[in-house]
């Protein structure tokens, strides 16, 4: 059976840098990369394209903005200019529903396979406004995910009722209370959830290792 696959995201300042946390994280057990493009200083499309091919290993091309969680501080154009660019190295790109159409449509038609994403750093929208997040995302492009910030445990529920009728869906409860859904999502079909290894960059994420630990204690595997 096909294990339930464990993503690290990289956010650092320099190409170099990146490249020694990518060896790291593989070693530590990564399933897939998710290169945070806005943490770079400077980034151009050339710089990333070949950043993504010299890491060679199975990426998510990211570039947020401060709304979406993000650093970057260009312009839309160039933001998104940058993902096209990533989008032939990169096995998935990330792309926010968001996103103006004009842009998000090019991306999404350059990319090998598309993430569509929505994030609240605020609260945990209605069960039904979700369900209409990932039904649009789940048409747009090939992965839908949202991310979305629990008050109450009832919060942390919605995120996993919309899981139970959208399989295949990235859906993550941020911070203390939600950190069980990192580990649930895969009992209602999740491809994959986010780990950290070295420093978090969402709230609540666990380590790869104890990430992959609490997996193999449920025997959470995907078939």
């Amino acid at each position: 059976m096909e294990k339930y696959k464990i993503c690290v995201p990289i956010s650092e300042k320099t190409p170099e840098k990146v490249l020694k946390s990518a060896h790291s994280y593989i070693e530590q057990g990564a399933d897939l990369l998710e290169i945070r493009i806005d943490a770079l200083k400077s980034p151009t499309p050339p710089m990333v394209a070949q950043l993504i091919k010299e890491v060679d290993f199975i990426t998510i091309a990211t570039n947020r903005i401060a709304s979406e969680g993000g650093f970057f501080k260009g312009s839309e154009k160039e933001r998104t200019d940058i993902l096209i660019s990533a989008a032939d190295k990169a096995d998935y790109v990330d792309i926010e529903i968001l996103c103006k159409d004009k842009y998000r449509s090019k991306v999404i038609e350059s990319a090998h396979k598309s993430i569509i994403s929505f994030h609240d750093f605020e609260k945990t929208p209605s069960l039904e406004y979700l369900q209409e997040i990932v039904k649009k995302e789940s048409q747009l492009g090939d992965i839908a995910k949202f991310a979305v910030t629990p008050k109450n445990m009832g919060d942390t529920v919605t995120v996993l009722n919309v899981l139970q009728e959208y399989p295949e869906t990235v859906a993550i409860s941020m911070g203390n209370l939600g950190k069980y859904t990192r580990i649930m999502g895969p009992l209602f079909g999740a491809p994959f959830t986010f780990a950290s290894a070295g420093h978090s960059t969402a709230p609540g994420q666990l380590d790869i290792k104890t990430t992959r630990l609490l997996m193999e204690k449920l025997s959470i595997n995907k078939g």
